[in-house]
């Protein structure tokens, strides 16, 4: 069954819903032309709509349709790693600003491929003739350098011609009473190798045979590799045509180089001369041959990266038409999903790739109704490309479910901002995530030069400077900048200060009596914004701090769960489960405030209603009093409010009401009334009954498949349990709001403490102070950054992290889906295809 495309019009209402979920997708069928299929599926990869389906899955690789192809263009990948390779031997600069080309038509495809051959040909050419002259130039320079050594070899070989004519050496008997004549072979060898040789000789000639050698000191290279080679020329002495046989396989199996050298020094003389004559020439002809492959290898440069970028595409290309099955009517049949707003994209461009191959035959696009689940395709820009990524590591969306990366935008720095708040610390993070974003165009360029640590900052750029503006935020809240406070609105106490400031005095503040006087203890007027700062000097501080950043997690972690839950509400309606509302969602969010919301609910009474001048009852122990001593009086001094114990009796029963209610009814409906399954609770859009409901042999989906009753009541049970339990496990878990932003202000204060005021309690005179001030600075500035700001912004994020994907999601969120890998030329440069 099909349809023509049609492009879709879509109110306000859509655009807002495309924020939240995931793009509409429709499968769809393209015909194509084999004359036109290039063309088409180049417009399509400039696109980057479509994600084809492989048709050939039982088809190996090598037997599909564009082998050869693909094996052209591999060969091509090969000769520019060739070129490649040779320009970076040279140390060629490569142009790092260039215009990305399209992908070739057919013609100048074969014109590209005849360039790189013949490219390859010539330059393999000039190589083999210059590593040919630099082996005969390197091999003369060798040969002059025994050249000058035998003048000192032979003088050592004259002695032992003397001490031979003085009867040192003795006739051989055996050659009928002749004197041995002493010969000599001279050469080259690596000098590495000469203790080797030297045993190899001793070995060979049974001690007959006398090895002499000298340094090279001049660096020779070897001609293939250019790598240095240090060097010896060497001469042995011997007698007999036999030993000189087994001294030059001895140097041949070595790598030694002989060289003729005459033992009369005219000779030497007349040798070496010719010897400097040849290496001159050499050395111009070296010259002119480098020249040529410079021009020739300048001429690759200016065009490696197009070519590089042309073959990729065309490879790209060939290797999606492989994918496609040829119909007997001899046109190819592709399959692919499209996003339904760019459906009419696709169509033009097929259009247009239909036009430029000049075929009569138009490419045929065709929608088509499966059950099949469509992959999860959500638009993304510079600003929440981030975020999303750190959800789609945890799971890709399922099909249209409600997309958590558009609140974690705004609730993943706020929550790091509360883990991190420091006014001092947030401004430094949030310019150097500033300078990232305003610097981008720049580090684009050199973004694939970039190590992974380094590549994943950039792309965390807004998420850096989010998190920074949000704890500069949480900073002004805590009032703690470096661990210091600012007197903004004038403080709202008037401790008793009998001594300086400066001497690290301590002043109890207890706000039970106040008055206008600067007589009392507290003014009765609370600070406009933030924590006062006179309670930096307190020493009841951290008492007064920890209560108010714990109490301060607990309703912000009820909010976020709450938020949470209330997302599962829009997801069951738009799916249009009435079932899930009813008994998933109603009794998730009553047990969810009958225990955590009451806690938050005391919390907030107590701040507003409780007397300060009487003693004040412990929240934690009303809320486990509200089980433990379930129906009995608390008593008086335990009571918030009058009758307290009746309202939490009341809340108790609630929530145990909902526990068999989440587990039993769901299962027992479904079981009693299987058309429940299928009730709607409001309209459903056509795109997604059509992916469920109906299959392309018209069966159920794999959504409804009927299970047993048991695996149904296993299955919810252990979502009433994990819901159950995370309630409170999870509202303890958001607690490390107030430990991290403690352990943060109390690692600030040590630091500043331990170092900054190092210079003012030596007792130094001001110059000095200030002089020892620079040093001092000059350590606690980079502990703060490398301690405070990296490590413990590292700790708040991975922690903030945590809390999202964890404590907020796992109440809405499946994250089963799968995601939208189109075919596209930009993902193919950008490296994010494996293939």
């Amino acid at each position: 069954m099909s349809r023509s495309p049609q492009l879709p019009c879509f109110s306000s209402s859509d655009d807002m819903s495309k924020l939240l979920r995931s793009e509409e997708m429709t499968l769809c069928q393209v015909f194509l032309s084999q004359e036109a299929a290039y063309n088409c599926i180049r417009e399509l990869g400039e696109l980057g709509a479509v994600q084809f389906s492989d048709l050939n899955e039982g088809v190996s690789a090598f037997s599909r349709n564009y082998v050869s192809e693909i094996r052209r263009m591999e060969e091509m990948e090969r000769r520019l790693r060739f070129f490649a390779g040779e320009i970076e031997k040279e140390k060629l600069p490569v142009p790092a600003d260039y215009n990305i080309p399209g992908a070739p038509n057919q013609k100048d495809l074969i014109d590209l491929e005849a360039t790189l051959e013949q490219l390859e040909v010539e330059t393999r050419q000039i190589n083999g003739n210059q590593e040919a002259l630099l082996r005969n130039f390197y091999e003369l320079k060798e040969l002059k350098h025994v050249l000058n050594s035998a003048g000192a070899f032979f003088q050592e070989g004259a002695a032992i011609e003397r001490e031979q004519q003085a009867g040192i050496l003795k006739y051989d008997e055996e050659l009928g009473g002749t004197a041995r004549h002493l010969s000599f072979l001279c050469g080259v060898i690596n000098r590495a190798k000469i203790p080797v040789f030297e045993r190899v000789l001793w070995r060979a000639s049974r001690g007959k045979a006398l090895l002499r050698h000298m340094e090279i000191t001049e660096p020779l290279k070897d001609p293939a590799t250019e790598e240095e080679i240090p060097k010896s020329t060497f001469i042995v002495y011997f007698q007999g045509e036999q030993l000189k046989i087994r001294v030059k396989k001895i140097c041949e199996g070595l790598g030694a180089t002989t060289y003729p050298c005459k033992e009369a020094y005219s000779e030497r003389k007349q040798t070496e001369m010719e010897v400097d004559k040849r290496i001159t020439e050499l050395i111009d002809i070296l010259k002119e041959t480098h020249n040529h492959r410079y021009r020739m290898l300048d001429t690759v440069v200016q065009n490696i990266n197009s070519w590089i970028i042309q073959v990729k595409k065309v490879k790209a290309i060939y290797y999606t038409m492989n994918k496609f099955k040829k119909t007997d009517t001899g046109l190819l049949m592709a399959e692919g999903w499209v996003p339904m707003s760019q459906l009419n994209d696709v169509d033009i461009a097929l259009k247009r790739g239909t036009t430029s191959a000049g075929s009569a035959t138009q490419a045929i696009l065709n929608t088509v109704t499966t059950r099949r689940t469509p992959p999860t395709y959500h638009k993304s820009n510079k600003l929440t490309k981030g975020f999303q990524a750190m959800i789609d590591a945890y799971g890709v969306a399922t099909y249209q479910e409600i997309n958590p990366a558009i609140f974690t935008i705004i609730t993943f720095p706020f929550l790091f901002g509360v883990m991190f708040g420091d006014l001092g610390h947030g401004f430094i993070m949030f310019l150097a995530g500033l300078y990232l974003v305003l610097k981008e165009s720049t580090f684009i360029k050199k973004l694939k030069s970039f190590d992974e640590i380094s590549a994943m900052m950039f792309h965390g750029r807004y998420i850096i400077m989010l998190n920074g503006l949000f704890a500069m935020y949480a900073g002004l809240l805590y009032n703690d900048i470096f661990a210091k406070s600012l007197n903004i609105f004038g403080s709202s106490w008037y401790p008793d200060i009998s001594e300086p400031i400066n001497k690290g005095i301590q002043y109890g503040l207890d706000p039970k009596e106040y008055g206008p006087l600067p007589s009392h203890n507290y003014s009765g007027h609370p600070y406009p914004f933030g924590i006062d700062p006179v309670w930096n000097l307190a020493e009841n501080k951290l008492t007064f701090i920890n209560s108010y950043k714990m109490k301060l997690a607990v309703i912000l972690g009820l909010i976020q769960m709450t938020f949470g839950v209330v997302i599962s509400y829009f997801n069951y309606r738009f799916k249009g489960s009435t079932l899930d509302v009813y008994c998933t969602f109603i009794p998730q969010m009553i047990f969810l405030q009958c225990i955590v919301g009451y806690l938050a609910f005391m919390i907030f009474f107590k701040w507003f209603t409780v007397n300060t001048h009487t003693a004040q009852p412990s929240i934690l122990l009303c809320l486990i009093s509200m089980f433990l001593k379930f129906g009995a009086p608390l008593g008086e001094d335990n009571e918030l409010y009058a009758n307290q114990h009746i309202v939490q009796s009341a809340l108790a029963v609630m929530a145990l009401i909902c526990v068999p209610w989440m587990m039993l009814a769901k299962p027992f409906i479904e079981r009693m009334y299987p058309r429940v399954r299928q009730a709607k609770y409001a309209p459903i859009p056509q795109s997604y009954t059509q992916f469920d409901n109906e299959s392309e042999d018209g069966g159920e989906s794999d959504d409804h498949e009927e299970h047993s009753m048991t695996d149904i009541m296993v299955h919810q049970a252990i979502e009433t349990i994990e819901f159950t339990l995370g309630c409170i496990s999870n509202t303890a878990s958001y607690l490390r709001l107030w430990a991290l932003s403690l352990a943060h202000a109390e690692l600030s204060e040590v630091l500043w403490d331990m170092v900054m005021r190092m210079p003012f309690s030596m007792g130094l005179p001001v110059p000095g102070k200030a002089v020892m001030t620079i040093f001092v600075f000059a350590i606690w500035a980079p502990l703060t950054v490398v301690i405070l700001i990296v490590m413990e912004g590292l700790s708040a994020f991975l922690h903030a992290l945590r809390l999202h994907w964890v404590e907020f999601q796992n109440k809405f969120y499946k994250g089963e889906g799968v995601a939208f890998l189109p075919f596209s030329f930009e993902r193919i440069l950008n490296g994010d295809v494996d293939d």
